[in-house]
């Protein structure tokens, strides 16, 4: 048997809980550094440069891709140009096309939030059960209870925190690395449509008239 697959042995239940949610973790973390590079998510260079281009002469980006940001500005600089819609309008169907397009970046963040919260404590719960066995076999032995049999039971019970906590800390290291980077991309988003808004301010007033 491998070092690995005894310590697991030795942990009990709870343990081989957590080494699942280490794997779930391990997968969500990487399909989430995936998704966000598909999103664009430390880019926005073709965003800048179409919010630059309407700005100084009316032209829309319609090119396919560019990321989460793109798809968004191009959202705005269609609504701001129909002159089916007023100001109003535009805004709403940008704002919403916005937050859709922020809440499937944020897709996954809650899963590791839930392994952040519950490996820790599942861990907890390994050790307070292999302490109480510990105990038990302790009273059952009476005068006769051997300190190092006692000593090897007290440390596997102590196992299950130890990796609980190996567990919770990258994923909730994880989380505020990608919470922070979507907290970028909507602060960038607030600065681009807010240049694109500004750019045509004539001309929703008369598609209002």
């Amino acid at each position: 048997m491998s070092p690995i697959l005894g310590l697991l042995d030795r942990g009990g239940a709870v343990i081989w809980i957590i080494a699942a949610l280490s794997i779930v973790g391990l997968a969500v973390i990487l399909w989430k550094l995936w998704r966000l590079s598909v999103f664009g998510a430390w880019g926005g260079a073709r965003a800048e440069e179409a919010v630059e281009i309407f700005r100084d002469n009316g032209q829309v980006e319609l090119s396919k891709g560019g990321g989460l940001r793109l798809h968004v500005v191009r959202t705005a600089m269609l609504a701001v140009t129909d002159t089916r819609l007023t100001s109003e309008q535009a805004r709403e169907e940008t704002e919403r096309v916005a937050r859709r397009s922020l809440a499937e970046a944020r897709r996954g963040l809650r899963v590791l939030e839930v392994i952040s919260t519950i490996a820790p404590l599942l861990g907890l719960l390994g050790t307070v059960l292999g302490m109480i066995a510990a105990f038990q076999a302790l009273q059952t032995s009476g005068t006769q209870a051997d300190a190092s049999v006692l000593a090897g039971g007290i440390w596997e019970a102590l196992l299950t925190t130890a990796a609980g906590m190996a567990v919770a800390i990258p994923a909730a290291l994880a989380l505020a690395w990608f919470e922070a980077v979507i907290d970028r991309i909507a602060s960038d988003l607030e600065d681009l449509l807010a240049r694109v808004f500004l750019a045509q301010p004539a001309q929703h007033a008369g598609a209002a008239e």
